[in-house]
This record gives C-alpha cells, structure tokens and sequence, in this order.
C-alpha cells in the first residue's frame, strides 16, 4: 500500500519538523519553571517570551496582548466567560448559529446562568447578516462573538466590517480564529477586535497549546485560578515546550503565508473543477470565492446517506478525509449544524465531505485523491445500497 494521504487538516495537522527541532530542548535538558530567578528558569522564561513575541508578530498584535492557554477552547471560554464575568451583569452575547462548539457550548453554560444569548442567522454561504446584528446591538449587548472562518464548509466571515458595527455601539467583539489562524492574513488593528483566539495545532505546531488575544484595556475576569501566571488570566506553570512550538509554527506560517494559501487554492481549486465536472449531482457547500484556501467541503445530491460508505473506502485506500467536524465525529451520521443552519435539509446536512489540504501536500497526492475519488464512487454506483439491500444498483446514482 502507498503512503496514506492526508487532507483533513481542519481537524488538525502535522507537526512541521522545524517545529519538532526548536522543541526538542525543552523536552530534555531545558525543564526550567519561567517564574523560577535561576538560570533554568530564565531560560524558560526568555524561551516563553521569544513564542510570545512570534505569535503576536502573526496577528499584528502588541507582544503583552497575548495570553497562552492550553488551547483554542480555552482561550474561547475565557473570552467569552471572561467578558461577561468582568461586566458584573448577567450579560448578553451575540454569536452565530454556526460556530464552533467551543463557543456555542460555552453560551449554553452562560445562558444556564442567566446570560442572554442571541444568535445570528446566516445565509445559504454560511455569511452573518449585518442587518440581524444591528438589531442584535439594540438589545445591550455584552460581547460579540464570530468565527473567522467556519470549521465545517470553510466560508470566512467579513469580521472586519461585523467588528465595526459592533465598535459603533460600543461593545467587545471576539472571533474565534482557530481555523483561520496561519492561513489567511490577520491583523487585530485592521480587523479592530477586542479577542482572538488561536491554536498552534491548526498550523502546524504541537497540540495542548492556544493562544487568546486581549486588546489592551479590555477587562476579563480569570477562569483558571492559582499563581497568576499570564497576567493572572489564565495561572498554571506554562507548557514550555508547547509554547516554543506554537511560536515557531507562527513564524513560520507568517513568514510563508502567502506562498502557500497560493499553492493550496490551485489544489482546493483543481478538486473543485474536477468533482463539479466529474459528477453532475455533485454541489460545493459555502461561498465560491470567500474561503480558505485549502479548505472544500461538497456533497452529492440524494445521496447524503452513502457518505459514510464513501469517506470509509477513501479510508481503505489510505486517504483521510472527513466528514465535517472533528470535535462532532461521534454525532456521524447525524445532520451537520452548521448545514442546517445554512438552510440545507436533513439530507443534505448528511451528506458532507470535507477536505482540507494543508503544508506538505504535493501535486502527486491531489492526483491521486482524485483517482481514488472517482474510483470509489463508481464501485458505489454498481452496488445496491447500503440502508436498502432490496434497491437496485441502478438506483444508486452519484454520476
């Protein structure tokens, strides 16, 4: 068997080698604690501060604005949290229907404890209505909070023109930029939010470490309580390695940014052509043109039902690719949120096939995907369906 394929780089991706090397030490000799006066701690504390000052270079951010966490949910729940802890009110949060669970989990917990929470509608891309936000506004709101780019069908939100609406009523506005992170260009000032949050392994860099912008002067209230570590928002002893990793990985995702989204939108763009073209039942999910650009997820009309059987023979022929969320997988089979929220039905929630191309995939693995692609869905064509073993083959139409 080849080597296995991997596109499925939204759940999250490989650790790049230059990564691996600037961690090595401090997973052997360098163990020092950052608030230790000694040397082993100055040297965890210069290490620290270096990944902070490479993470914020990413996101034009001022270096003391960045918090580390130990993940992009984290750094989700204490925005949020946070934000509405720190207003001494009950408190009112704007989102959208269809983020991340790490936010959408994060406003059930608030609502449970009296936060109202509002969330927009989208349209058939995936795009928050300003309109709906404006009137959103009127109701005091807290903090607002949208993703910059959706996880599951890869559309990228206009954040800054939300941010500047919500600026203009005077409120905090959060994106959760987990997906977007290293792939698209962000510039807090530009974009003039208040919260960003980050997670190394989306680009690149180890898991068990986040990141959460905070302009300076915003207010938040710690959700990790202990020795005031992080400018006492988020106390533990740091992951120093992780952190040194996360830093690295944002170095070098700033550094060839442009380069790659270049070469990973002609990938995403040749398995676009290719599958509209190949199969005629087959239709792309989010906006055409405002996406990642590595990032494409489409479905096959009336067949929403036979995507496990696809994603599992993909799966058998050494190729990984998903079928929406990561953090959802245990829901397989279930309607995607984020579809149905987009207007979709039951059966085209179903049917989605994600594929997110990332760093080290080559020209020769999109070929081969392809073929493997086209290969699987004829054997599908020719076998009596898998929920109706009665049904003829013919009836099993992907083409």
């Amino acid at each position: 068997m080849n080597s296995r394929i991997y596109v499925d780089h939204s759940a999250t991706t490989p650790l790049d080698p230059r990564v691996r090397e600037e961690m090595q030490p401090f997973l052997e000799g360098a163990f020092g604690n950052p608030s230790s006066l000694h040397y082993e701690g100055r040297v965890a504390r210069a290490a620290v501060d270096k990944a902070r000052e490479q993470v914020a270079a990413l996101i034009g951010a001022d270096t003391e604005e960045i918090i580390f966490t130990a993940s992009g949910t984290e750094a989700d729940n204490l925005a949020l949290i946070g934000a509405v802890r720190a207003s001494g009110r009950p408190g009112h949060v704007v989102t959208t229907s269809i983020e991340h669970a790490a936010v959408l989990q994060t406003c059930k917990f608030l609502a449970e404890h009296g936060t109202k929470i509002t969330h927009l509608p989208v349209d058939g891309d995936g795009i928050a209505r300003t309109d709906s936000l404006l009137r959103a506004l009127q109701g005091n709101a807290t903090i607002v909070s949208v993703m910059a780019a959706n996880n599951v069908v890869g559309t990228l939100q206009p954040i800054d023109e939300l941010a500047h609406l919500t600026k203009l009523h005077g409120v905090l506005f959060h994106t959760d930029a987990v997906q977007a992170g290293g792939k698209i260009p962000l510039d807090v000032n530009r974009l003039n939010v208040d919260l960003l949050s980050l997670s190394a392994h989306k680009l690149h860099g180890p898991k068990g470490v986040g990141a959460l912008y905070v302009r300076n002067g915003v207010e938040l209230s710690p959700i990790v309580f202990g020795g005031g570590q992080e400018r006492g928002l988020r106390s533990a002893t740091e992951n120093i390695a992780g952190i040194v990793g996360f830093g690295v990985a944002a170095a070098i995702g700033r550094k060839e940014l442009a380069e790659e989204a270049s070469r990973l939108a002609q990938f995403r763009d040749q398995i676009a052509t290719e599958v509209l073209g190949t199969f005629p039942k087959a239709y792309l999910f989010g906006h055409a043109t405002q996406r990642l650009p590595g990032h494409l997820s489409f479905g096959f009309r009336g067949q929403g039902r036979e995507v496990g059987r696809l994603l599992s023979m993909l799966d058998q022929a050494g190729i990984a690719v998903s079928a929406g969320s990561a953090c959802s997988a245990h829901h397989s089979g279930e309607p995607s949120g984020v579809l149905l929220a987009m207007g979709y039905d039951d059966e085209s929630a179903r049917g989605l096939i994600r594929v997110s191309l990332g760093r080290f995939n080559t020209q020769a693995e999109v070929d081969r995907f392809l073929h493997v692609l086209r290969a699987s869905v004829l054997i599908l064509e020719q076998e009596p369906s898998h929920h109706d073993a009665n049904q003829p083959a013919s009836e099993v139409v992907w083409a």
